[in-house]
């Protein structure tokens, strides 16, 4: 039975000078965001508080996150997986939190046009691309890091495979941009799609009770429409908490704001828009008074913890806020039809769904079971 939802859902307004705001009062002056004021830094949340300065239109800001990638990448193309004050404090490389960069740098340019930017950050995009792919299996999936050593990791993951299959689809994308050719890089991202769809058990499975791990392959685009809502479906229920948001992970009542912003990305790049907007309206009052975003909170307690402020949570935020109005022309970033419209969508694309127009998808139901909003029917 399909779920009729009452498309007079109060939509939710985000003050986006107060977040950037916030974001921008954490970056130090070489460009580098930490998760919080004294906190730590890390690659890949580092570009995706950058891409909500990008959002917000703080784009001399956001070029300096990016200049602090290209001063701090290492030889082979990695960076060390967190920061303090200047220093590695984890020196594994991370093939997902290297890679990143191409998402951040491809945002960037969809947003500015900026074709002289692209030029100055390709050289680090290349390394970074070229880095995740050498660790890639000759099964398709992605080894998820080496040691401080260079000693691989033989263990992938497949939130982190996920976001790597989107790092070398922007990397792709950037490369045609500036008329260079990757093939390699074209063999690499069929091979890691298909390990995403097809070859589930390559990847380490107890990171299944992480949310992360049931809708990133959607949200990265390596599955179909049909296979795509058919996973969002099944496993709604395990990590969706109406009124709370997303958990973290299954078997813990605590729901975080940066990932059910990103479960909004995620119905968003399957075009429902209707759905998207239900789950965004939940994160209305996990804010404190300033304007920055809970990091997470229990339920049904409604304890706040942590009581870190943190910048990816404010980025993942805007984000998600771009993708449901429009804000600039990044907000198809993660839409699987603009993929598709570039030839880099899913290749084994359903035929017997229609492309989905954003206006139209609006008015189209989401077809879940009758109970999976059955919290906020009314």
């Amino acid at each position: 039975m399909e779920l009729n939802l009452s498309p007079s859902v109060e939509q939710t307004t985000v003050d986006i000078e107060v977040i950037a705001t916030f974001i921008a009062g954490i970056q130090k002056e070489n460009g580098e965001i930490p998760w919080s004021i004294g906190g730590k830094t890390d690659p890949w949340d580092h570009v995706e508080s950058a891409m909500g300065l990008s959002v917000a239109g703080y784009l001399e800001e956001a070029r300096r996150a990016y200049e602090w990638m290209v001063e701090s990448q290492l030889e082979d193309g990695s960076w060390w997986a967190a920061y303090r004050d200047g220093f590695p404090i984890d020196r594994t490389r991370d093939t997902n939190m290297s890679s990143y960069i191409a998402v951040g740098v491809y945002h960037y340019y969809l947003i500015t046009k900026d074709i002289s930017f692209l030029k100055r950050m390709w050289p680090t995009v290349k390394a970074a691309v070229n880095y995740a792919i050498s660790l890639q299996a000759s099964t398709g999936e992605v080894y998820w890091a080496k040691n401080a050593d260079g000693v691989v990791d033989y263990m992938a993951l497949l939130t982190g495979s996920s976001s790597v299959y989107m790092s070398i689809k922007c990397g792709l994308a950037i490369a045609a941009q500036l008329g260079e050719k990757k093939p390699e890089w074209g063999k690499a991202f069929k091979k890691l799609g298909c390990a995403i769809r097809k070859r589930p058990n390559s990847f380490n499975m107890i990171k299944s009770r992480y949310s992360m791990d049931w809708y990133y392959p959607v949200l990265c685009g390596s599955m179909t429409e049909t296979d795509a809502r058919k996973r969002i479906e099944k496993y709604w229920h395990k990590f969706v908490v109406p009124n709370w948001g997303v958990r973290c992970v299954s078997d813990r009542p605590w729901a975080t704001m940066a990932e059910t912003s990103e479960l909004v990305l995620t119905l968003a790049a399957i075009g429902e828009y209707e759905e998207a907007e239900i789950v965004f309206s939940w994160l209305g009052d996990k804010k404190y008074d300033d304007g920055s975003y809970w990091m997470g909170v229990t339920f049904p307690d409604g304890v706040i913890w942590p009581e870190e402020k943190t910048s990816w949570t404010a980025g993942a935020v805007l984000l998600a806020y771009d993708a449901l109005n429009d804000l600039t022309d990044a907000s198809v970033l993660f839409s699987h039809q603009f993929w598709s419209d570039q030839g880099l969508g899913s290749p084994a694309r359903a035929k017997n769904i229609p492309p989905i127009k954003k206006e139209k998808a609006r008015e189209r139901p989401f077809s879940y079971t009758s109970s999976t909003f059955e919290d906020v029917k009314g």
